[in-house]
C-alpha cells in the first residue's frame, strides 16, 4: 500500500478531508502551513501533503543533514541551508538570500514554512517567506489543518506583488481558520484586515 492509500484511509476513518487547490501547473511555491498550534499541525499537514502526492521540503541548518540526524530530517523532506560564503572576503548570506538561491538551483521545488516560528501564541509573524517568494519569482500557496472541519490542505495561491494586501490578505484566509488550541493562534496584528 502507498503512502498516499495509507494516508487517505487513515482520513476517511477519522472524516478528514482534504483541500486540493494548488494548481497543477506549479513546479516551485512556497507552501505556508499554519496555523501552528499542536504536534499534531504536522501530521495532519504532511498527510494531506502525501495524498496530493507533493514532494515537500523545508529548510533547517546544514548541520541538522549530518548523521545521525539525517536519516530522519532527510526522509521527512529536509534540505540544508549553508549561508556561509565560497570565500572569507565576501559576506555571509541571509537566510532569505540561502533560501532564494535553492529556488534557482531547482527546476521543481516546494518549500514549506511555519511563519509563526512556534506553537505558542505570537502575534507578530515572520516575513522571510514573503521576501524568499518574491526574490525567486515563486508563488505562496496557502496551506492549513481545520479542525472545525476536519479539512486539510492548500485552498490559495498569491503571487506576490504588494507586500502590504498580499499580507492582509494572507491574514485574512487565516483568519477564518480553526486551530486546534485558539488561544494559542494568532493572525500577525501589524496586517488585520
Amino acid at each position: 500500500m502507498s503512502l498516499a492509500s495509507f494516508c487517505k484511509r487513515i482520513f476517511s476513518a477519522t472524516h478528514w478531508t482534504v483541500d486540493e487547490n494548488l494548481p497543477l501547473e506549479i513546479k516551485k511555491c512556497i507552501i505556508i502551513a499554519a496555523p501552528h498550534t499542536s504536534n499534531w499541525d504536522f501530521w495532519y499537514t504532511m498527510a494531506s501533503f502525501a495524498i496530493l502526492k507533493l514532494k515537500i521540503r523545508f529548510t533547517v541548518k546544514k548541520e541538522w543533514m549530518r548523521f545521525p540526524f539525517s536519516l530522519v530530517m532527510r526522509p521527512l523532506g529536509g534540505i540544508g541551508i549553508d549561508r556561509n560564503p565560497p570565500s572569507k572576503e565576501l559576506p555571509r548570506k541571509s537566510f532569505v538570500e540561502a533560501m532564494i538561491q535553492l529556488f534557482k538551483e531547482n527546476d521543481e521545488l516546494i518549500i514549506l514554512v511555519t511563519p509563526e516560528g512556534t506553537r505558542s501564541k505570537r502575534t507578530k509573524w515572520k516575513t522571510g517567506f514573503y521576501h524568499v517568494a518574491l526574490g525567486a519569482g515563486v508563488p505562496i500557496c496557502l496551506g492549513y489543518v481545520d479542525y472545525q472541519k476536519k479539512k486539510a490542505g492548500i485552498t490559495k495561491t498569491i503571487y506576490p506583488s504588494d507586500f502590504q494586501s498580499d499580507m492582509r490578505e494572507i491574514m485574512e484566509f487565516y483568519a477564518q481558520i480553526h486551530p486546534k488550541f485558539p488561544e494559542q493562534f494568532s493572525i500577525d496584528t501589524d496586517y488585520t484586515p
